[in-house]
């Protein structure tokens, strides 16, 4: 087996708990010269308080293809199911990204 053949066999495990998933619906990105960091937020109606459940931290090459991988998935989907709508005026995405250094 050549080096190509043996990248794209990849053996990926997935635990009883992790895939149950986590529910979020809310992500901060920041990100410095060599890292972006996600946290995944559940914010709950009427609660001021919400703790981060999750946290990804990424390279900024493996955070453009999961950028490119997000936006191909949404195209495939809506080709399927018609368009997300966006609720509210304008553009208010449940994604915040702080400016400064992560």
């Amino acid at each position: 087996m050549d080096n190509k053949q043996s990248q794209n066999n990849i053996q990926i495990e997935l635990s009883e708990e992790v895939a149950q998933g986590i529910y979020s619906n809310l992500a901060v990105i920041a990100h410095s010269s060599s890292e972006f960091v996600v946290d995944f937020v559940r914010i709950m109606p009427g609660i001021p308080k919400a703790k981060v459940k999750s946290r990804v931290i990424l390279t900024p090459e493996h955070a453009k293809r999961l950028m490119l991988a997000l936006i191909d998935n949404v195209k495939k989907y809506e080709s399927q199911n018609g368009e997300i709508k966006l609720q509210g005026k304008g553009f208010n995405p449940p994604i915040i990204g702080p400016i400064g250094e992560a």
